[in-house]
């Protein structure tokens, strides 16, 4: 640790916070149930697969079948483990866990409990992107496409709030989100006069249906991407937790601890940046996560981000993948966007917080 994230940490109060036994308690926990989850979501469908099948199919893909003296399983329970529902089961954990962990960041910096990772306008650019290649017919760009405009939505907002404050302060969380509105809403006009102009038949059911969020179509590329994004850059983002925690009376104070406010702030916007458009650009805009997470992992072990950061990735991993197993299950053969399923649980839940967070006030 260093000396100004020491310094940082001395400083935060520490009320409310975990001892390191129970905060290893609480990873192992979280940790075990995220597997289990796993293991059992891949079972769930109308293949009738039980979770030792997907321990079989797993155990005897990475090497390790012959070792415990498992039999090969058939190739249609290969199949259905391997190349269909084990993908889509990681993408939507990757996925959960990135945008949980961004959430967290985005309400530290910001000091503002309503945000979330889009609130730089990344998933209205992503879906402006998206927008563009699916009225072309250009489905195999869509990521490229999705991420190319998130990226282009942050570097306008980024230079929006710094332009509106040279002189007056410098670039500042509030100019910030006021740039992420403006910058969010002209993508979403844009969006919408595309789809308008240039949309035809089905193609309307193709964009609304990425524009809700979906991992109906992950394959190991997109566990590639959004895990790997969510795996680097989610365990930066992770490490950063006493100078978060430098964040929570404000810039002067961090100053005064030693943290280089607006380097770190930049930094950190950048990366949550990166990692949000790597997963916008696998699933789709799915809201609620990133808003509703990290609220929720609070009230449980408290706030200091030593424990929110990587508690809130496993959480988030976890309420994704359930909620996806809900979308493809609930009504079959038919299949919700999952992020449908994500706002319908994720508005009362919030409501419940607010009310909650009323009552003590």
């Amino acid at each position: 640790m260093t000396e100004t994230a020491a310094r940082a940490t001395a400083a935060t109060p520490r009320a409310g916070t975990l001892s390191r036994r129970r905060l290893l308690a609480w990873l192992a926990g979280t940790t075990t149930a995220l597997v289990g989850t796993v293991v059992v979501a891949v079972a769930i469908g109308p293949a009738g697969l039980t979770p030792s099948d997907v321990a079989q199919v797993v155990a005897t893909r990475v090497g390790f079948g012959d070792l415990l003296g498992l039999a090969a399983p058939d190739t249609l329970t290969d199949g259905i483990v391997w190349q269909l529902r084990m993908p889509r089961v990681l993408t939507a954990a990757a996925v959960g866990a990135g945008l949980a962990v961004c959430g967290v960041v985005m309400q530290s910096l910001t000091r503002n409990p309503l945000a979330d990772p889009y609130l730089l306008g990344l998933s209205s650019g992503a879906s402006f992107g998206a927008a563009c290649v699916l009225v072309l017919g250009l489905t195999a760009v869509l990521p490229v496409a999705a991420f190319v405009g998130s990226t282009a939505a942050l570097v306008a907002t980024l230079a929006l709030a710094s332009a509106s404050g040279r002189g007056a302060g410098g670039l500042s969380p509030a100019r910030t989100v006021l740039a992420g509105l403006a910058v969010s809403q002209l993508a979403a006009a844009a969006t919408s006069f595309v789809i308008f102009w240039s949309a035809k038949g089905d193609q309307y059911r193709e964009i609304l249906s990425w524009l809700l969020g979906s991992v109906a179509g992950a394959t190991w590329t997109s566990v590639a991407v959004a895990g790997g994004a969510a795996l680097v850059i989610g365990a930066v983002l992770a490490s950063t937790g006493s100078l978060l925690d430098a964040f929570t009376f404000g810039d002067t104070s961090a100053a005064a601890l030693g943290v280089p406010v607006a380097r770190v702030r930049w930094g950190l916007l950048l990366a949550v940046a990166l990692l949000t458009g790597a997963l916008v650009s696998q699933s789709g805009a799915i809201g609620f996560v990133g808003l509703i997470l990290p609220h929720a992992v609070r009230q449980l072990v408290g706030a200091r981000h030593r424990a929110l950061l990587p508690l809130s990735m496993l959480c988030g991993a976890t309420f994704l993948v359930w909620a996806d197993t809900v979308a493809r299950t609930v009504f079959a053969p038919r299949e919700l966007p999952v992020g449908i399923v994500t706002a319908a649980i994720g508005a009362p839940v919030f409501a419940v917080l607010l009310w909650k967070g009323r009552a003590r006030s």
